[in-house]
Order: structure tokens, then sequence, then C-alpha cells
């Protein structure tokens, strides 16, 4: 493909995209009107997963303890830096006496004992183990202090606006803080993370340390059980903070993530979050307007061995709306000259998602398969075929 029509597919790319993906820190408000959810919690959101877009907020930029649901932050580095670095899961960590010293919740790790890195991460989703925190947080940046700078980076990377980490784990100390909408944003890096869902849904279990001994744990986040969807979260709890929790729950194609802070306690809490949910499932669905993979045509390639190559959608494209609406989801599609040679994945066009006439979102089309450029004999069969 020229270069000409690719620049051109990257300016209508950012200038057509409606929605901020989750996981900035700008996230358009559908409009909740019911002035009944959250009544206890300092703050609250919730918002869809797929589109970012917010459906309910309170005192969402408002700075506040957050307890354990700083563990979100940990797991997201944690599970980023695995897969970056490529590291197995069943790699070996050795517990230091300071990781193995921590209160609160925990794993009771032996010190200097050897376990497995997805045996901590395992028990940290579960039953918010700050000892195997401070654990994973050693082996990956070789210190708690190097491990908080680096939350520290990818909060402002991220930007989330209105937090400040001292530690890991969400035991209280001073100058740590985060807010509402920060922790959606967190939670919506931790997500795409296979390993979290697999482990979050996980409601008791023996872990067995190296001494032979186990301990049991049960998941802090009940929704896991009680609540129809609800197939992952993070907890928190401290005198300061009261009860928190961010859980995900999904049913049908809607997704919609929700964050309580400061709840006055864990019933109390649930409940609010539990209301928050149901308004949002009874009140928006998502509908799926193209998905990754789909197949939109098949188009000329200039001196292309294969004749012709399929376009297919880079990316899926759901729309959130409410449910009592029935837009007219459309797509229109612009693939340029293309030339060989070409590989599989390489941006060949682009596709506009439209709703009810207007630009939506705009994702590339992509070849689905390689075509070789032709060869000198290529070119004189086709002569002689033609002849």
């Amino acid at each position: 493909m020229n270069k000409k029509l690719m620049i051109g597919i990257a300016a209508l790319l950012t200038a057509l995209f409606v929605f901020v993906p989750l996981g900035s820190a700008t996230m358009r408000v559908a409009g909740a009107e019911s002035t009944d959810l959250a009544k206890t919690a300092k703050a609250a959101i919730m918002l869809d997963a797929d589109t970012g877009t917010v459906v309910f907020e309170k005192n969402v930029e408002d700075r506040l303890p957050i307890a354990s649901m700083v563990k979100i932050m940990t797991l997201a580095i944690a599970f980023d830096e695995i897969d970056k670095r490529d590291i197995p899961l069943d790699t070996i960590v050795t517990v230091s006496e300071n990781a193995a010293s921590m209160g609160g919740s925990q794993a009771f790790l032996d010190a200097n004992g050897a376990y497995r890195l997805d045996e901590l991460l395992k028990s940290i989703v579960v039953a918010s183990a700050n000892d195997s925190c401070v654990a994973v947080a050693e082996y990956l940046y070789g210190s708690v202090d190097m491990f908080v700078a680096e939350m520290n980076e990818r909060a402002k990377a991220w930007g989330m606006e209105n937090t400040a980490f001292s530690n890991c784990t969400g035991l209280p100390k001073d100058g740590q803080y985060c807010c509402a909408k920060d922790v959606a944003v967190m939670f919506g890096k931790l997500m795409p993370h296979e390993e979290f869902f697999e482990y979050a849904k996980v409601w008791m279990y023996d872990f067995e340390h190296p001494s032979g001994r186990t301990t049991s744990l049960t998941n802090t986040n009940k929704l896991v059980r009680f609540y129809d969807g609800c197939d992952g979260g993070k907890t928190g709890y401290t005198d300061a903070a009261r009860s928190c929790v961010t859980v995900t729950a999904k049913r049908g194609d809607t997704r919609l993530i929700c964050c309580v802070i400061g709840a006055e306690n864990s019933k109390t809490r649930n409940k609010e979050v539990s209301e928050l949910l149901n308004y949002g499932f009874a009140n928006y669905c998502t509908k799926t307007a193209v998905n990754v993979g789909d197949v939109v045509g098949s188009f000329p390639v200039a001196n292309g061995k294969c004749g012709e190559i399929e376009a297919k959608a880079g990316e899926s494209v759901k729309v959130f709306v409410k449910s009592s609406d029935n837009p007219d989801i459309t797509t229109e599609h612009v693939v340029g000259t293309i030339k060989a040679p070409v590989k599989a994945g390489d941006v060949i066009g682009e596709l506009t998602v439209k709703v009810d006439g207007n630009a939506y979102k705009t994702i590339p089309l992509v070849a689905a398969s390689d075509c070789a450029k032709k060869g000198y004999k290529d070119i004189v069969d086709d002569f002689i075929d033609k002849w």
C-alpha cells in the first residue's frame, strides 16, 4: 500500500475515534439519572468495559485511601512485566525476610522459602496476600522501592492524575491515595490478562508451602460467588479507607466495571455494588458492530501473484447504548491501491462504523494472508496467457 494512503488512514483513525479507550484518564459520561445508588460510599464509578463509557459517577476525582485495591496496580504491572519479559509462570521465587514479615491479609509465606510465581500471584488475587505482593515486587524489580517507583510512573503514563503510591500492598502509609476514576483506569489495564480472571474465579483453595504445610485461602470478593456474571474483582479495607471494591461482571455481550470506595462495611459495599450493576444491566446494553477477523471483502493486488486478497477487521467495535435505544449501525470501508508484496496483518484500508449516520469509530482493515510480488516468469506467463 502506498505511503500517502497509510498517512491518510492514520489521520482518519485519529480524527474519527469517538470513545477514549479504557485505560485512559478521560471517559465520556453516558448519564445515569438515579441518585439512589451508592448512598453510603464516599466515591463510586460504573462504566462499560468495552467503550469506557461512564454510566454512573460519584465524587470520582476525590483523593481517598483505597486500601488493598492498590494491588490492582501491583497485579497489572506484574502481569505486564511477566508478558513483556516472557517469564515462565512456574519460575521459582525465593521469599525474603521482608516479604514474610508483612502483616494484614497474607498467605503466611516462609522466609527464604521457594515458591512458584503463579502461586504467589494467585494468592494476591484470591486472598489479597500482602506477603506475596512484596515477594513479587522484589522479584521483578529488585526492591519494593523500585517497584513503587514504577507504579507511580505507570500511573502518570496512564493519566491517573489523582493517584500516588507509597507501597505495593495498600497497607496504611502516608502519601498514598487514589480516586474512583483512576481505579477504573488501572483495573482496565489489568483486565486483558487472562490469568487474572483464571485466579479471580477461585473461591477457596489450599495454598501449599515448600515445608509441606498448607494455608486455606478464601476469595475476599464474595460477589464472584453471589452476583450473577461477576468473574473478577479486588476488595480492600482499612480503618481509613473503609470498605472498598472494584469488580467486573458480564451478562450477554455487556461487561461492566464498578468501583465503590469508602462504604460503611462489606455488607453495605456489596449491596451498593450489586445495585449499581443491576442498574447498569437493566438500562444499558452492548451491540457488536464488527468482530475482529470479520472479512469485509476481496480486493485486487497490483503485481501480486494471488490476484486479490481478503481484508478483515483489525479489531472489534462495540456500541454501548441505552436498552431502550435501537440505533442504526452501519459500516463503510475504504481500500486504496494495494501493491504486492503484502504480508498477513498489513494495514490495507480502513473501516468506519457509523451510528445513526454519524462516525462512531474507525479501525484498520488488514490483509488476511500473504501475497507475493510477481516475478519475471510470472509476468511472461501472464503475457502468454493473454496473447
